[in-house]
């Protein structure tokens, strides 16, 4: 039988570790300890559903954090630029009065008047240098006005990023906690499901509370987040001919998304694929999910585009968490066709 690829050692999924910080700010608790039993698949699930919608919040405000960042260094950038003006000015004005000085020699004005060769260009010249020291002074007040205006902006802008980076580092501390228990929680949910399959008796479904929204699309990708790993027809040591399906790597527990509305063909949890799924569409065609940690559905069960009807694990013939996925001609193994083309012809890019 075929069997899935060896899997190479893969850093936890940004879904895994961004959306387990925010499950705290949204009031969440974790268990203390991983209960045994179904109720542990139900937990998992119940934590990815409400992490999705504090995935949201976090990213949220993680882009709030990014704006502020940017708000300070235009801050910066205009008060820079006042502060310059201002400097200008200030020559300017300095400029002006060296000149007056000099061509008055310190002279009274009305001396300047007796003295002057031509009394009315002095007196022309006077007026022009005193509009342009009025007009010098008053652009000075202005940018200076100004200057003060983004200082008190910047001061605040300082604050709030101030108050950013503390709350950052409350989260990044729950982070790090609630990684831990979830942690602990997949591996007791991958623990139940490997005992399922070495005693060869399915623990039956777990009936999960479904996302909060659901998909418009007549089909779906098998899990929402992903990276993709061997795909079809490729070639490996681990598989007696070539690879059947596509490999999604994803976590222990993440939910497994029905492609399309069908009925559920059969449930199992022996052999190479450990726990699997097959779904039968219309058309005649099936999808095979397969190396779950925990099934959602029954047999004969009708499932929807994006109904939650697994977990994904890493049970039966494989080295590592992912979902291995398989479009069929029948419920049977050997009769498989490139998922990724046929998912692609309903509209569907991986």
């Amino acid at each position: 039988m075929p069997l899935s690829p060896p899997r190479r050692h893969r850093r936890p999924h940004p879904l895994l570790s961004v959306s387990v910080l925010l499950c705290a700010l949204l009031g969440l608790t974790t268990p203390a300890a991983a209960s045994e039993g179904p109720s542990t698949s139900a937990e998992v699930a119940r934590l990815y559903e409400e992490a999705s919608a504090a995935t949201a919040r976090y990213e949220e405000g993680r882009r709030a954090a990014g704006l502020q960042r940017a708000r300070i260094r235009r801050l910066d950038r205009l008060l820079a630029d006042e502060r310059h003006d201002v400097a200008v000015l200030h020559g300017d004005l300095g400029r002006m009065a060296r000149a007056q000085y000099r061509s008055g020699g310190g002279l009274p004005y009305t001396a300047q008047l007796l003295l002057a060769d031509s009394p009315d260009d002095l007196m022309r010249g006077k007026q022009a240098l005193l509009q342009a020291d009025l007009a010098v002074n008053s652009a000075v007040a202005k940018t200076r006005r100004a200057a003060a205006r983004l200082a008190v902006a910047k001061r605040r802008a300082d604050r709030a990023k101030r108050s950013l980076d503390r709350r950052n580092v409350r989260l990044a501390r729950l982070k790090r906690g609630i990684e831990a228990k979830l942690e602990s929680a997949r591996w007791t949910l991958q623990g139940e499901a490997d005992r399922s399959v070495t005693a060869g008796k399915c623990r039956g479904a777990v009936r999960m509370e479904q996302p909060a929204t659901r998909p418009t699309r007549a089909w779906v990708t098998p899990v929402e987040t992903y990276e993709l790993s061997a795909g079809f027809d490729s070639a490996g040591e681990r598989w007696a001919h070539r690879h059947t399906g596509q490999d999604f790597a994803v976590g222990i527990g993440t939910p497994v998304r029905a492609v399309g509305a069908g009925r559920v063909e059969s449930v199992s949890c022996g052999g190479g694929f450990g726990i699997e799924i097959v779904v039968r569409h219309k058309g005649g065609y099936f999808t095979q999910y397969a190396h779950l940690a925990a099934v959602g559905v029954d047999q004969g069960d009708r499932v929807r585009p994006g109904q939650w009807i697994g977990q994904t694990g890493t049970t039966g013939n494989s080295t590592g968490p992912h979902l291995h996925f398989e479009t069929r001609l029948t419920p049977y193994l050997g009769s498989g066709v490139d998922p990724r083309a046929w998912l692609a012809e309903r509209g569907v890019r991986i």
